[in-house]
């Protein structure tokens, strides 16, 4: 397996099976890994932030670090790519509550609001999520088979 790490405010795809994405440290931040299982074309991104606040957001200098332009780009990548919108198989997580008790400036439900919203937008949705809590996360994303697997503290799970 060739491991492919993603950044904060980052993405990456690949056509390749032998390709595992992975990113670390979601907290706030969410992450999502979208894959096509006919080409076998996928991506991950990992956004720090909903959305660029006071400008119409047309001069986002790294359009990654926001869910609602960073998500829109992997998916167009990947059409690009030969996905097929239609067999997109979109998973998620992170949205955390992390270092503040202050429900106001939650920004980790504010990324998974956003992204969800922003796929029902456009009549898509997550086939599977991981959001919310206090504890940071890490994807691992298979592009040999679409398989997703969080791990945290020693854990993992698949989505």
């Amino acid at each position: 397996m060739n491991r492919i790490n993603v950044s904060i405010s980052d993405m990456k795809y690949s056509t390749k099976s032998e390709d595992v994405l992975v990113t670390h440290s979601l907290g706030s931040c969410v992450g999502l890994a979208a894959y096509d299982p006919q080409t076998r074309v996928g991506g991950l991104i990992h956004c720090l932030l909903p959305q660029l606040r006071g400008n119409s957001g047309k001069d986002v200098q790294n359009p990654y670090m926001y869910v609602t332009s960073g998500v829109p780009v992997l998916i167009r990548t990947l059409l690009t790519k030969g996905a097929k919108r239609n067999r997109l198989i979109l998973k998620a997580a992170g949205g955390g509550h992390m270092m503040t008790s202050n429900r106001l400036f939650d920004v980790g439900k504010q990324n998974s609001d956003i992204l969800r919203r922003l796929l029902a937008h456009n009549h898509m949705s997550l086939k599977a999520e991981d959001f919310g809590g206090t504890l940071p996360r890490t994807i691992y994303f298979y592009l040999d088979t679409g398989r997703v697997v969080v791990k945290s503290l020693g854990k993992e799970w698949e989505l």
